[in-house]
């Protein structure tokens, strides 16, 4: 039967969004609306996201350029090194009834690259200083820490060798996620060179083939992580120049990796001097009014997605990193605070109707359309992936289908269960029916990226996985020779946690920097409760390459693991199901991709001679081909890796195959290929 031709196909692929159809139908003319508004009936997309082509400052063939949006404002004047900070030398002219300034500098000196420059506006007879809101670089004063606009025009332009920007595509995504400052060992901020030289290596060595970086938009207060953005076109300073972060994009794309930014589009931080808030005076440059406009959990600011100048803003800003950084993709952050007007926050999302209400900010689900469409329209391999833990339909869907246009969204769900699971009880009562549920359950035809654990459970006033299984025995236990049912479980439990993760959560698979090796303590930044100490801000990498300790072993099974799933291509079979589970023995067991896999989440119970049903793959000899009990992943070599194991038929169980399944191990067989 034919659809009719108002009928989106996300209906078809979820037939229980049949009952909204009239709001799927709303969210498609709403993007279509708003994009002939926005375009017109001949412009693209990606050529009306320029405005960082417009805006900011520009050298002319006769000297220098800039233009600015402050619709609110009586008088802007441009004040820095160039002029000696004089407030009235030279005013900016307003040169369109929506809100434009311009002014121009005679010479190709007027301005210097380097210099220092604000903006001096007056409002109804107020007037204060503001940052040029499409500036590319912000330094902050030694003296008053105070910050600056500064004019960024090297003479010569980056000179990219990756070659293949916007011809990579790479999947399944094994991403790692990152944090400039904190990557280094050493108690202080490091660098994007740093970064580039120490840290790239280890990751391509681990395995991860995609770096996601955290809090490269600019921010004042470097203990927010990066969510309290002011200046969103310039590059953080607390890591160096822009040129830097330059060549560690290029030197990734060299090695092979992909490079995703940390988008944040869902606020804004409220500071007035640095940031854009009140910019030109009025509260709603930008931004909603209050209470709309403040996000009260965070204490920023929350932009007026239905503005059209707030839309190509933001929209100028995706091709401003894409082109001119060569970022390969983003994580949108906070999405499903975006998506409703109470921000999801205390709201259990339990029915479909609760996605399609009077909470749902429309305005904002067109804005995601639109940048998902252009995002694709710069670069079609580029890849967009969506926090949002609701759930909402259509999120990763294209948008011709009635969709958002994400490639992925972050399975938050995940982590949330595994922090449950450990808090609950000893892994032998885990429920093992509720952990295939939660592992594998996902909205049709939509990519998730699965994850065990993110920056988000290594916050100070949260814990690791690896902090959460071994407690206080993480400062006593961790030398190899030291054993006990305690740390030993730990171990067991952090690899086999990562593993199931990987194998069954999702089409990808994150990881926050050092959790693979099982990073001790939480991450907590310099601030003013803590003294200003880098102690937990930093990765002790040392850590992984003593070699009495075990969290080298930790780190050889993360690294062998992928591996394992890039052979294999795990994560890219669609076909897991389930054989066995068995809750006595803590036994859980399924298919995937023509490999079967068995779990044993108890830890003290050896399953001897279990039977293993193999009636997916069929009847034949199988071969061990991997197990997390290897001694050196800090195992006891208790699989017999060179047995075969042959089929038989059970008149009760159907075929299978009979084998030992050591206690907290997960062991893979493949069945071997007749000659």
């Amino acid at each position: 039967m034919k659809r009719s031709s108002t009928e989106q196909k996300i209906l078809s692929i979820d037939p229980w969004l049949k009952n909204y159809a009239s709001d799927i139908n709303l969210r498609m003319k709403r993007h279509a609306s708003v994009r002939r508004a926005l375009l017109g009936d001949h412009a693209d997309l990606a050529s009306f996201a320029n405005g960082y082509m417009h805006y900011g400052f520009h050298r002319t063939k006769t000297g220098w350029v800039f233009r600015e949006w402050a619709p609110g404002a009586d008088e802007v004047h441009l004040i820095g090194d160039f002029n000696g900070w004089n407030r009235e030398s030279h005013p900016l002219k307003r040169t369109s009834a929506s809100g434009d300034w311009e002014i121009e500098l005679e010479g190709a000196d007027a301005l210097k690259h380097g210099q220092l420059v604000k903006l001096f506006i007056k409002r109804n007879g107020e007037c204060f200083d503001r940052i040029p809101s499409y500036i590319r670089r912000v330094v902050q004063n030694n003296t008053d820490h105070s910050f600056n606009g500064q004019i960024w025009a090297p003479e010569k332009p980056f000179p990219w060798t990756d070659g293949g920007y916007g011809r990579r595509k790479i999947s399944p995504l094994s991403i790692y996620e990152a944090h400039i400052g904190m990557a280094q060992e050493e108690g202080k901020i490091g660098s994007y060179d740093e970064f580039t030289d120490k840290i790239l290596p280890r990751i391509q060595k681990a395995g991860y083939n995609t770096v996601q970086l955290m809090a490269i938009m600019e921010h004042p207060y470097y203990a927010s992580f990066g969510y309290q953005v002011a200046n969103f076109f310039a590059p953080s300073s607390w890591y160096g120049e822009p040129e830097g972060l330059k060549r560690l994009i290029n030197r990734a794309h060299e090695m092979g990796m992909l490079v995703f930014l940390d988008l944040v589009h869902s606020h804004a931080c409220a500071n007035t001097i640095e940031g854009l808030s009140c910019f030109d005076g009025t509260e709603t440059q930008y931004f909603h009014a209050a209470p709309r406009g403040w996000h009260s959990a965070w204490g920023s600011r929350l932009f007026n997605y239905g503005k059209h100048e707030v839309i190509h803003f933001l929209l100028s800003n995706i091709k401003y990193w894409q082109e001119e950084f060569h970022f390969d993709g983003f994580r949108f952050d906070g999405v499903t605070s975006m998506l409703y007007l109470n921000h999801g926050l205390g709201e259990c999302f339990d029915g479909y109707s609760k996605y399609f209400s009077m909470n749902t900010d429309v305005e904002a689900v067109t804005y995601l359309q639109l940048a998902t469409e252009l995002i694709h329209a710069v670069n079609p391999l580029a890849v967009a992936i969506a926090e949002d833990m609701s759930g909402m339909p259509g999120m990763c869907l294209p948008i011709r289908y009635g969709g958002i246009g994400f490639d992925y969204r972050l399975s938050m769900g995940v982590p949330d269960y595994w922090i449950r699971m450990i808090k609950g009880g000893t892994c032998d009562h885990w429920n093992l029916y509720e952990m295939w549920h939660e592992l594998t359950t996902r909205r049709p035809q939509e990519k998730v990226i699965g994850y065990a654990e993110s920056h988000d459970q290594a916050l100070v006033g949260d814990k690791t996985i690896i902090f959460r299984l071994a407690d206080a025995e993480m400062y006593t236990g961790m030398e190899k020779s030291y054993h006990s049912p305690g740390i030993d479980t730990a171990i067991s439990l952090h690899k086999l946690i990562r593993f199931i993760t990987l194998v069954l959560a999702g089409d990808g698979y994150l990881n926050f920097m050092g959790n693979e090796f099982g990073h001790p303590e939480w991450i907590d930044f310099p601030r003013e409760g803590n003294g200003g100490s880098y102690h937990y801000a930093r990765r002790q990498w040392s850590l992984s390459e003593n070699a009495y300790l075990k969290y080298g072993q930790l780190l050889a099974f993360d690294e062998s693991m992928h591996k394992f799933a890039r052979k294999y291509r795990v994560m890219s079979k669609r076909d897991a199901e389930n054989l066995w589970i068995d809750p006595h023995q803590s036994i859980i067991a399924f298919s995937k991709g023509g490999l079967i896999y068995a779990f044993n989440f108890s830890a003290h119970k050896n399953a001897d001679r279990f039977f293993l049903p193999v009636h997916t793959v069929g009847n034949g000899q199988y071969r061990v081909i991997f197990t997390s009990d290897r001694s050196v992943f800090s195992g006891y070599d208790r699989v017999n890796e060179s047995a075969l194991y042959e089929s038989v038929q059970s008149a009760d169980k159907g075929i299978g195959i009979t084998i030992d399944i050591p206690s907290c191990s997960v062991i893979v067989l493949e069945k071997v290929q007749c000659e």
